[in-house]
């Protein structure tokens, strides 16, 4: 196998989408990872005038652990003031990235600080080495974590009863799908409540373009042909985006089961859908939200002009919006009740 590499990305999407990626397809059709992406370690964070970082593992066996970020001013405030909880799960495919990623420094960033909350990103395990559901399962062992918290800056500076599941891209998808579980064992969950869920750009798909997809061959961030490559190193092997049991990973408009959507209503929960028209995942964006809905869950999308995939990593403005619309749409809890 090839040496490892370091530059990312490292091919052209159109015409090696594996490589791209960080991958290579042997001849006998298996795939090896070839690409170590860059890591921001916790001790770069040390002279931050505003944000105080930390590692905290939470299965050893599985690698996976939580980046904790908490504004040093949480630490000024009135004894006993607490923050409201926001968990977010990173995206990248299911198959590159991590919750230290460098890519999403800005948005660590910008949302602890200035709305402010108390962050925990998440650090799940990829595919293909992992496939789907191994990020579900992940998530959700985090959020059971979450509940007995055994670190001082959840105990004393978190409202867990007032928390919010955000996922940008693929981590949209799975903030879905990990939402959906958490919405029926609330009890089991307790102290730790949420209140809502932040889907940003969520990655979902299918087998059949659709017409953002196909305005998106020659797109530089996300093509089509890169999607397929995710979905096939994702999805369990020897299983495509149609499959009768496991396409709801990928396409949750064609998995609605009956009452699937009661404990979110019951609960109170209000779910936040937000993108751009420019994103080639747009159409199956705007195609979950006519499903929610039409199943009458409380929604709220906001959806910008133009725009690309990821966008918001690479433009602070862009970055700023998203943090004022996600900001007011956890006010808005405080403001109802």
């Amino acid at each position: 196998m090839a040496d490892k590499i370091t530059e990312f990305p490292p091919g052209n999407p159109q015409t090696d989408p594996y490589g791209f990626l960080g991958f290579v397809r042997n001849p006998d059709g298996s795939v090896a990872r070839i690409l170590d992406m860059p890591k921001t370690p916790v001790s770069s964070f040390d002279k931050s005038p505003v944000l105080l970082v930390k590692d905290i593992p939470v299965n050893p066996s599985k690698n996976t652990f939580v980046r904790i970020f908490l504004p040093r001013k949480a630490i000024e405030s009135s004894p006993g003031t607490k923050l409201p909880l926001l968990i977010f799960i990173h995206g990248g495919g299911f198959v590159i990235c991590s919750a230290a990623t460098p890519y999403f420094e800005s948005l660590y960033n910008s949302f602890t600080v200035d709305i402010p909350v108390v962050m925990v990103s998440i650090e799940y395990r990829l595919a293909p080495e992992h496939r789907l559901p191994a990020a579900y399962e992940d998530c959700m062992e985090v959020m059971q974590w979450i509940k007995s918290p055994q670190d001082e800056w959840l105990t004393k500076y978190a409202d867990l009863s007032n928390s919010f599941l955000m996922g940008s891209s693929a981590g949209g998808n799975i903030a879905y799908h990990v939402g959906l579980s958490a919405s029926s064992c609330v009890d089991d969950l307790k102290p730790l409540e949420i209140k809502g869920l932040i889907l940003h750009q969520p990655f979902f798909g299918g087998t059949k373009r659709t017409e953002s997809e196909l305005r998106a061959d020659n797109d530089k961030i996300l093509p089509p042909c890169v999607t397929d490559v995710m979905w096939e190193l994702s999805l369990p092997v020897g299983v495509d985006r149609n499959h009768e049991f496991y396409h709801g990973f990928c396409n949750p408009v064609l998995s609605i089961k009956p009452g699937q959507f009661d404990h979110i209503k019951d609960l109170g929960w209000k779910i936040l859908v937000t993108g751009y028209d420019g994103d080639p995942l747009f159409d199956r964006q705007v195609e979950l939200v006519k499903m929610l809905e039409d199943e009458g869950v409380p929604l709220a999308a906001k959806f910008a002009q133009g725009g690309y995939h990821g966008i918001d990593g690479f433009e602070p403005p862009k970055l700023k919006v998203l943090c004022q619309v996600v900001k007011e749409f956890m006010i808005s809890f405080v403001t109802a009740a």
